[in-house]
């Protein structure tokens, strides 16, 4: 099996596959921005999903902004977005403390965003920010009192991240009643440039080394997302388009779910990461294939345009 570029269909094909979709489910970075900057021809690919009747949610990874920082952040890239319509990390680490009736305390290794979220639903939280390590690692680890109301850890984009928090989360972690909560797996963020950005997958993955734990992640592909937005938004998966840029997250999440999939190549997979899949053995289990792809999103409008 390969994928196809989604303007190689002819014009009946891809009608039928607009036509098949009552809900589109898209990732944000490096689909329809990159950090601040817009993706062009984005918005005006979303604002005619819209007037076809599709419902349109924003379903990122991201975990640095609350849901209604992203709602301010689609309006000013020209997105029409409301607080339902989101669903990021930081939030939905909140929600799954909340399921778990968790009353204690959060030491978290990432950003504002997640302490937001967390006050949000009334939990307490500590470790936001920088963390100043006075003397050497030695004196902090023998100087080092742990607060006894931290019942969980939560692991996003951080930063300011150190070795007195890779050590504070280590120790607090050599509890097994505190949870271990990771908001993402996501090792790469989409560059705005050639250089490499790092993810949270990293930080995590480091914290995990050092504590001999396994977070238990909140966002996309993982079990948690995928039965919080199937319940919310009621989805019918025969129905539903997933759209990102990332195989191992976007498009797995679809395959999971039993989306339909459209992966664009303006973020993290690239166009040899195509060339790859459809150079491969197709009976490969270990192959991840997106039902169509694009260079970008606005490739849809210009077919959508040519009905």
């Amino acid at each position: 099996m390969t994928t196809k570029h989604v303007t190689s269909l002819s014009k009946e094909k891809f009608k039928a596959f607009i036509e098949s979709i009552d809900v589109i489910l898209s990732d944000c970075d490096g689909v329809l921005w990159k950090e601040t900057e817009v993706i062009p021809g984005s918005p005006e690919t979303v604002n005619k999903f819209k007037e076809l009747g599709k419902k349109f949610f924003y379903i990122t990874n991201n975990n640095t902004k609350t849901r209604s920082e992203f709602v301010e952040k689609c309006k000013g890239l020209k997105y029409d977005a409301t607080l339902e319509e989101i669903v990021c990390t930081s939030f939905l680490s909140a929600v799954y403390l909340k399921e778990k009736k968790f009353d204690k305390k959060v030491y978290v290794v990432g950003s504002v965003g997640i302490g937001k979220e967390l006050e949000g639903e009334g939990i307490e939280h500590c470790g936001i920010g920088l963390d100043q390590m006075d003397g050497d690692e030695v004196e902090l680890v023998q100087n080092f009192k742990p607060d006894p109301e931290v019942g969980a850890v939560v692991v996003g984009f951080d930063k300011y991240f150190s070795f007195p928090k890779l050590f504070k989360a280590a120790t607090y972690l050599q509890n097994p009643n505190v949870h271990f909560i990771g908001t993402n797996c996501d090792t790469e963020r989409p560059s705005p440039n050639t250089n490499k950005f790092p993810g949270t997958g990293c930080f995590i993955r480091t914290i995990e080394a050092a504590s001999n734990r396994t977070a238990v992640m909140v966002g996309k592909p993982e079990p948690f997302l995928i039965e919080y937005i199937t319940k919310k938004y009621g989805l019918n998966p025969a129905r539903t388009l997933m759209i990102g840029d990332n195989l191992n997250t976007d498009i797995l999440l679809g395959k999971y779910c039993g989306f339909k999939t459209l992966l664009v190549l303006t973020g993290i997979t690239t166009q040899s990461d195509i060339d790859a899949i459809n150079g491969s053995n197709a009976d490969s289990k270990n192959l991840i294939i997106p039902d169509y792809y694009a260079d970008q999103l606005s490739d849809v409008l210009k077919m959508i345009e040519s009905f």
